[in-house]
């Protein structure tokens, strides 16, 4: 079967809302406030997928057990790669973390992203 999804349509009820903390990653300029869903997960979890949004934050992401793809469907935020210059990140921009990827993610307005996070 496919499985499919409408990112976008996924209601704002239905995401489970935590501070954000380790294993994910950890805030650094207080507290961040997300919600996520997860969607789909194949049977032995190499690949999750959901929908996440993040209220505006610092934190600091290290991709070293999984990598990670995103769609930004609503937001803006910035992402610097440790020993790199910031990328902007907009709704209809998608980036890919690979294993290895460190660095800073900056929520600066309220952000809506569809993940799939693979190991």
């Amino acid at each position: 079967m496919t499985h499919t999804i409408r990112p976008a349509d996924v209601s704002r009820d239905r995401l489970e809302e935590k501070p954000l903390a380790p294993p994910s990653a950890e805030p650094l300029d207080g507290e961040v406030l997300v919600r996520g869903a997860v969607e789909f997960t194949d049977k032995d979890r190499t690949i999750i997928s959901g929908v996440w949004e993040s209220d505006p934050g610092v934190s600091r992401w290290e991709f070293l057990a999984r990598g990670e793809i995103v769609h930004i469907l609503e937001g803006r935020m910035t992402v610097q790669r440790d020993g790199e210059d910031a990328v902007e990140l907009t709704a209809g921009t998608a980036a890919f973390f690979p294993l290895g990827w460190t660095g800073v993610w900056t929520v600066v307005e309220p952000v809506r992203k569809f993940y799939v996070v693979y190991r």
